[in-house]
């Protein structure tokens, strides 16, 4: 067994080309540096003050994004909201989702739904969340949800959603249904093309 090794510079392209057969393939590889990776983990932000937190200059590539809460509280009985923007100074949609989710434990369960955002199950001052939400492309700039994370010991919600933006999406805002600080946690996200 034998290894190829070619080595880069700092511009250029690599071509492998198929034996002479019928028709021929081009393999493009992608740099190293990870500057348009397959995937790209963000740097984690304190959800410890402010009414949303926002992820922006998102590149146009982008294909699916997991929203990672650690932690993660508001001050009174809201429901996390995650909101999806366009433009490089980003207008996020406040309309047009269609979301439902629901919390779950052993004293019965609760659905709670929006049209402002993807939404996921909070609903007590005192919850702290932990979990995740994946956003994905359908096609063109339509994107659908799914999200699971633990409120509190004996509760987990759940939840999923979609929405038609009404240009490429450019950034992520974590915000809530009602006008809620956050108090506690962290937020991160991974992104891939």
């Amino acid at each position: 067994m034998s290894s190829l090794v070619l080595t880069g510079d700092t511009s250029g392209t690599v071509t492998v080309a198929a034996p002479a057969v019928a028709g021929s393939n081009t393999l493009t590889l992608q740099a190293a540096t990870a500057t348009s990776s397959v995937n790209v983990l963000s740097t984690a932000v304190a959800s410890t003050s402010g009414t949303s937190i926002d992820f922006t200059a998102l590149p146009s590539w982008v294909k699916r994004i997991t929203v990672m809460f650690n932690g993660v509280s508001l001050s009174s009985t809201a429901n996390i909201l995650v909101q999806l923007g366009t433009g490089a100074t980003p207008t996020y949609t406040t309309s047009g989702y269609i979301s439902t989710a629901n919390g779950c434990s052993a004293g019965g369960n609760s659905v709670v739904t929006s049209t402002a955002g993807f939404i996921l199950f909070d609903q007590l001052a005192a919850g702290i969340v932990s979990g995740h939400m994946i956003i994905t492309n359908i096609s063109g700039n339509i994107w659908v949800s799914s999200n699971t994370a633990k409120r509190a010991t004996d509760l987990v919600g759940f939840g999923a959603g979609d929405v038609a933006l009404a240009a490429v999406l450019t950034a992520v805002r974590i915000t809530s249904t009602s006008t809620d600080t956050f108090d506690a946690g962290s937020i991160n996200i991974l992104y891939e093309g």
